[in-house]
């Protein structure tokens, strides 16, 4: 008569290595991943580039660029560089910009600097515009041979111009009087052969729109 197999109860041993294998396998799979990040350019090596590579500007292109940055810079190249040309496109708009003078015969003028305070005009920040001036240039504003770029609002600009062109047409009207008028013990000025005679001619003042 057959009889089945016992089944005994396997090995401590054996249970013992096969934790220990799996514990061994548990840890050398984490180490490797500790690896992977503190080095993701290892990841990044492995991955193909997919960025294509950057086309050289047409030289051309960078020629007509490079030409009207330099106009810009010069002005009217007929008559010359400008060293106090500004291109009117840089002007902020509701601003005017003007160059103030900064130094008077080599030394700053305090009081000058202090009317100009009170009329509204403070100095451009060399920040805004680094073009206009040198490469590596440290000072906060823009300078050039003893002047100072300043602006203020277009709106207090153009009402100055218009109280400054009411005071010249008045001087004007002054002058006119004083010549039509007769001292003492001279003759009328109201004859035609004796009076005289004024040319005049009004030019409009440029006003930045």
């Amino acid at each position: 008569m057959e009889t089945a197999p016992r089944r005994g109860r396997p090995k401590v041993g054996l249970i013992r290595a096969a934790a220990e294998k799996a514990n061994q396998e548990a840890l050398e799979a984490n180490q490797v991943g500790e690896v992977q990040e503190e080095r993701p350019e290892m990841r990044a090596e492995q991955r193909p580039e997919m960025r294509a590579p950057m086309r050289e500007e047409d030289p051309r292109t960078r020629a007509a660029r490079r030409s009207a940055e330099i106009k810009n810079h010069i002005g009217n190249m007929d008559e010359g560089p400008d060293d106090f040309y500004v291109d009117s496109a840089a002007i902020p708009p509701g601003w005017s910009y003007e160059w103030k003078r900064k130094l008077n015969v080599g030394a700053e003028d305090p009081a000058y600097q202090v009317q100009l305070k009170r009329m509204g005009w403070e100095e451009v920040p060399a920040s805004r515009h680094p073009s206009y001036m040198p490469t590596g240039n440290k000072n906060a504003y823009i300078e050039r041979k003893g002047m100072v770029l300043m602006e203020r609002p277009l709106d207090i600009t153009q009402e100055s111009r218009q109280i400054e062109l009411k005071k010249a047409r008045n001087q004007v009207r002054q002058k006119e009087q004083q010549l039509n008028s007769a001292p003492d013990g001279q003759f009328g000025r109201d004859h035609e052969q004796v009076k005289p005679r004024i040319n005049k001619s009004y030019e409009a003042i440029s006003i930045p729109e």
